[in-house]
């Protein structure tokens, strides 16, 4: 018994501690604390968010640096000010987000006063539609800036104009607007009909044509008939309205003249009109004749007057290469053999029989260098003693080397790669004249070669993103370089793609020095276009990475995710150049030697050139890497790891096959151009299309001998750690521009030359100066790799003391 007690005793206990919490939630003092911290909320928010209203710009600058201490908001609340205004207000419904910390304002004082909440579930309910009504509105009318309609309303008036266009939008805009006035005010037809008025006053519209009527447009007036109840109305001053406006307009005013036109002044009243021998049109009007012309979107305006955004315009008379520049071959034609073909297939059958292997059916499919003899083998054949006959196969063959694919991928065969005695030639003419190139509508196509079925194999460099490419000495490397970048010129505008070409060894992409000024890109200031010295590679690398965070930086103001829908909005003029806004060409790096440079400079290459197979995808940079030693320390998991499309061409090892491809099979190509291309899933043979150095040269001097850009394409300027400096630098000896950009960066919290060019308009050798001098000037920190430097100045005040000690 007392065990049953003490159970009893400890069962109430249990009983007690939900009533405890329970109480605690329904007391006063928990009801006043929670109401005043809703209200403390809503007033750190409404403080945020007009301060980063005025502060914005700066602010995002550091978002990404929260933790660091050493970097201050412009926001009055702070790091946590300015991070919660750029999630509600640039992030999320713009201006219209001010809804919101008002709406928990009165929420917290309901609580406060201990009046029901229920009161403010539809306020919150209707305030929340009004909210998502009016940041889709401002998105509407003025999609250009970002604040007034936030990111929720840019993407859903895109993802509306998409599928209804833009009098769609509105359409929906107005509707919704109805229905929620409607619904809230309960109209009913008889409180619209009460509204209405009864008598209608009569309405005399005179027009004026002026002098200049055919240029201006014409001026409207209004009069109002005598014989109409008592209205005044002064006419201070005349609208001039273009005829395409008024064509838009409820009333249409048709009117015939005769003698001489009138002048009209500026300010005219009833009694001072004279009419002339014109007519009077009398009309019948509720509320105003003329009302203020809605100005229509800015970007629809721009493509109606001039047409859209055309990037060639520059180079428009721009001819692309033609296709007699290149060579035919009298072996390009395949030669079918049928006596060699029934003597492979004997020999196959013989072999597979010997080790009692029965084969059900045999096919052969005959390409340039190879034969593909498709098997199908008895049912309860285990494949993997078919794959372990390679070497049997190819000594009865007397073949260079077999590669057999067990099963082949979708066909349920096994195949048997057989070389061919008299290989064929492929043509980069036979190549680019397909007509699945020809025809193709890929961003950046790339016509490697033809497959075993004699196919033309047509890929996009835009969704691989980067191409991998190793082989032996002699193997084909460097002519699958050229052939890549033979399509990409027979395709794409120099506006639309630029190259970045790095070469080692300095002697293989030499002839496309003759279209610098075309296609290349290159750091400002520098002599070569073709980069061959380590320490350029490095300062190219990094400052691609500075490209590449500008592009991130245009896409995130656009509200885009990618380069392709960035520059549609571009050519469709809907984003302003004085914002920096800028066509963006593709950018290609073509690296011919990789393991020279990892020899020579480690990780001072890897980490950008990793950092851009990461990163650049979306922003239309691409890289194209090539080897002859495809070992794991020049082919890391990083760099394999984000280059998924490898091309092997014949390697000397089953070890380097597998470092590039995951697999074997490069080690039995028969070189040449005989080449495997893995595009992740799927293994493809192929034999890589001939481009000799000749016809390289006759396409680069047809390419050479046109009309240019006046320079090649400048990439971002970087500064080495040699071109730093520690020195001070005479006060008299500063630039101009000096406090201004002293300024300039303090506000930003930025100190790179790359702001000073675009904010002051400035040359590369001159913002590297004034970097220089700000360093020497203990404004900005030194030398940071790819980072911009430090600003060591937080504020105005500060930098204002600074500059005046300095001058004493």
């Amino acid at each position: 018994m007392p065990k049953g007690k003490k159970t009893t005793s400890r069962t109430k206990k249990k009983v007690k501690k939900p009533l405890r919490i329970v109480s605690f939630f329904k007391s006063p003092q928990t009801h006043l604390v929670f109401g005043v911290l809703i209200f403390s909320v809503s007033i750190f928010l409404l403080i945020s968010f007009y301060s980063f209203l005025q502060h914005w710009k700066a602010d995002q600058s550091i978002l990404d640096r929260f933790s660091d201490r050493s970097v201050n908001a412009n926001n009055l609340l702070g790091k946590l000010g300015a991070n919660l205004s750029d999630f509600f207000v640039y992030d999320g419904f713009g201006i219209a987000t001010f809804i919101f910390p008002i709406l928990l304002f009165f929420t917290g004082l309901y609580i406060i006063l201990h009046i029901s909440v229920k009161q403010l579930y539809g306020t919150w309910f209707n305030s929340m539609i009004a909210m998502i009504w009016l940041s889709l509105g401002l998105a509407y009318l003025k999609p250009e800036y970002p604040l007034l309609g936030g990111k929720v309303g840019f993407e859903i008036n895109e993802f509306l104009q998409i599928y209804i266009g833009s009098i769609g939008v509105f359409l929906f805009l107005l509707i919704s607007l109805f229905v929620f006035l409607i619904t809230n005010f309960k109209v009913t037809p008889a409180k619209i009909k009460s509204l209405i008025p009864k008598s209608k006053p009569k309405v005399k519209k005179e027009v004026l044509l002026a002098d200049d009527v055919t240029e201006e447009g014409f001026i409207a007036e209004t009069t109002y008939d005598s014989l109409e109840a008592d209205i005044d109305l002064e006419l201070d001053s005349f609208e001039t309205i273009s005829p395409d406006e008024v064509e838009e307009e409820a009333v249409i005013l048709e009117t015939q003249v005769s003698g001489n036109e009138k002048e009209a002044s500026q300010k005219v009243d009833d009694s001072s009109i004279e009419s002339g021998s014109e007519e009077d049109i009398e009309i019948l009007v509720e509320g105003p004749v003329l009302e203020e012309h809605t100005a229509k979107n800015l970007a629809n305006t721009l493509i109606k007057d001039f047409g859209e955004f055309d990037p060639k315009l520059e180079l428009s008379k721009y001819k692309f290469p033609e296709l007699n520049l290149l060579k035919d071959y009298s072996n390009e034609n395949i030669h079918i053999n049928k006596q060699e073909l029934e003597n492979n297939k004997n020999r196959i059958v013989e072999t597979l029989n010997n080790y009692k292997i029965g084969i059900a059916s045999i096919k052969a499919t005959i390409g340039p260098t190879v034969t593909l003899y498709e098997i199908v083998p008895d049912a309860g054949v285990r494949i993997s003693k078919i794959k372990n006959l390679e070497d049997d196969i190819a000594l009865s063959l007397s073949a260079l080397g077999i590669r057999i694919i067990a099963p082949i991928p979708g066909r349920g065969t096994i195949g048997i790669e057989v070389p061919n005695k008299k290989p064929s030639i492929v043509s980069m003419k036979s190549v680019l004249s397909s007509q699945k190139f020809q025809n193709t509508t890929m961003d950046l196509p790339i016509a490697l070669g033809k497959t075993i079925s004699n196919e033309t194999f047509v890929v996009d460099l835009a969704k691989m993103p980067h191409l991998l490419m190793a082989g032996a000495t002699g193997q084909g490397k460097s002519v699958g370089l050229n052939a890549v970048l033979a399509s990409l010129l027979y395709k794409k505008h120099p506006a639309e793609v630029k190259f970045v070409l790095v070469d080692p060894k300095k002697v293989e992409l030499t002839l496309f020095n003759k279209i610098e000024r075309h296609y290349l890109a290159k750091l400002p200031d520098t002599e070569e276009a073709i980069i061959t010295d380590t320490t350029m590679v490095i300062n190219t690398l990094n400052s691609l990475c500075i490209e590449m965070d500008n592009r991130y930086d245009l896409l995130k103001n656009a509200y885009v995710r990618n380069i392709k829908e960035y520059n549609k909005k571009f050519i469709d003029r809907k984003l302003n150049p004085e914002n920096g806004h800028k066509f963006l060409p593709y950018i290609v790096l073509v690296i011919d030697e990789f393991a020279d440079l990892i020899m020579t400079a480690g990780k001072e290459i890897e980490a950008p050139i990793a950092r851009l197979a990461q990163l650049a995808r979306a922003i239309g940079i691409h890289l194209i890497v090539a080897t002859q030693r495809p070992s794991v320390n020049v082919i890391t998991g990083i760099i394999k790891a984000n280059f998924p499309v490898r091309v092997a061409f014949r390697v000397t090892s089953k070890i380097d096959s597998r470092t590039i491809l995951d697999s074997q099979g490069a080690d039995q190509l028969i070189g040449k151009g005989d080449m495997l291309i893995s595009t992740g899933n799927e293994l493809t043979r192929l034999q890589c299309a001939f481009i000799d150095t000749p016809e390289v040269e006759q396409l680069t001097d047809f390419i050479g001998s046109q009309r240019a850009y006046p320079t090649a394409f400048n990439l971002p300027e970087y500064v080495g750690e040699e071109t730093g400096t520690g020195l001070d630098i005479d006060i008299e000896s500063r630039d101009k521009l000096f406090e201004e950009a002293a300024q300039l960066v303090v506000i930003a919290q930025q100190g790179s030359a790359s702001l000073l060019q675009r904010k002051l308009k400035l040359g590369y050798n001159r913002a590297g100066r004034i970097i220089d001098q700000l360093e020497a000037a203990n404004i900005v920190g030194p030398f940071e790799g790819s980072k911009a430097r430090q600003v060591l100045i937080t504020d105005m005040a500060s930098l204002q003391q600074l500059l005046k000690d300095e001058q004493s």
